[in-house]
């Protein structure tokens, strides 16, 4: 099987339980994974997945001419193995048209469950998903639909692995969206805090803003994760006690690595694509 599911951040962790049930469900199952290049250490970790498929269309697209070179070699691959299923998770244009370069039997939504209803056209078999559920079940009941079995409630991202916790909570502050952010003075409080009752603070910053918020939230101190790869920020997320996290990708990573979170909605409703796993927690803004 390849499956297809290249991004958000977000968006590839809400897959990973459909993979661990997947593979649990199919014993002859061998999975391949298409996904953007910077995403790629999240399938990488799971130990069900038999290969990684790097794409790179946000770079890409800065300079079709240039990248013809990798795109070329990719579609070569593509058509060079023989798959069972082809199942695009994505349910974009753009990711159908990548399901289209592969060999096999191609698996999306139908037309009422599907986000750009263009994208039916690649697909062999189309199956309803209803789309007023969480995106992790929504995963979970295409990949079921397409391969033969009748899903679970289980949420097993297939990452969660020991290893020795500090006493440490990391601030998930950063967000695409301004209308995600939390105020600044209350990720300060909320780090003053959690240093009174005992623990550590860390927070990671992808970015200049970033950076420049996260040294002010740790007014100062130790505690600054900058610029780090996705590999090594998941490293770090391991050993921690908890993390608190806003609208963000890596809020859904937490829980998918055995941390418990809190997660902190304003503008954006966790119902859909909220974060959701064992100890995990989403606080929603009434106002």
């Amino acid at each position: 099987v390849l499956l297809v599911k290249t991004s958000s951040l977000g968006d590839v962790i809400h897959a990973l339980p459909a993979v661990t049930e997947a593979l649990a469900r199919r014993s002859d199952l061998q999975l391949d994974w298409l996904v953007e290049e910077k995403f790629r250490d999240i399938p990488d970790q799971h130990e069900g997945v038999h290969e990684v498929i790097p794409v790179a269309i946000r770079r890409w697209r800065s300079d079709w001419v240039g990248a013809w070179p990798e795109v070329k070699a990719l579609i070569k691959r593509l058509r060079s193995a023989h798959y069972d299923r082809v199942i695009d998770s994505q349910g974009l244009l753009k990711s159908a048209f990548m399901t289209s370069f592969a060999t096999g039997e191609t698996h999306g939504y139908d037309r009422a469950s599907i986000r750009e209803s263009v994208a039916c056209h690649f697909y062999d078999k189309k199956h309803l998903v209803d789309k007023n559920q969480h995106a992790i079940f929504r995963q979970k009941k295409l990949l079921a639909a397409s391969l033969g079995y009748r899903p679970n409630e289980l949420i097993d991202c297939g990452l969660a692995v020991s290893a020795s916790k500090n006493k440490t909570i990391m601030l998930l502050h950063g967000t695409t969206w301004a209308s995600k952010e939390w105020p600044e003075s209350a990720w300060t409080a909320l780090a003053n805090r959690i240093r009174q009752d005992g623990f550590d603070v860390v927070a990671p910053a992808g970015n200049k803003q970033e950076r420049e918020r996260a040294i002010r939230i740790l007014g100062g101190r130790a505690g600054l994760l900058d610029q780090l790869s996705l590999g090594d920020l998941m490293s770090e997320m391991r050993r921690c006690a908890g993390a608190v996290a806003v609208d963000t990708g890596l809020g859904h990573l937490a829980p998918a690595l055995g941390v418990p979170v809190i997660g902190l909605f304003g503008s954006t409703s966790p119902g859909l694509t909220g974060i959701l796993g064992p100890e995990s927690e989403s606080i929603a803004s009434t106002h």
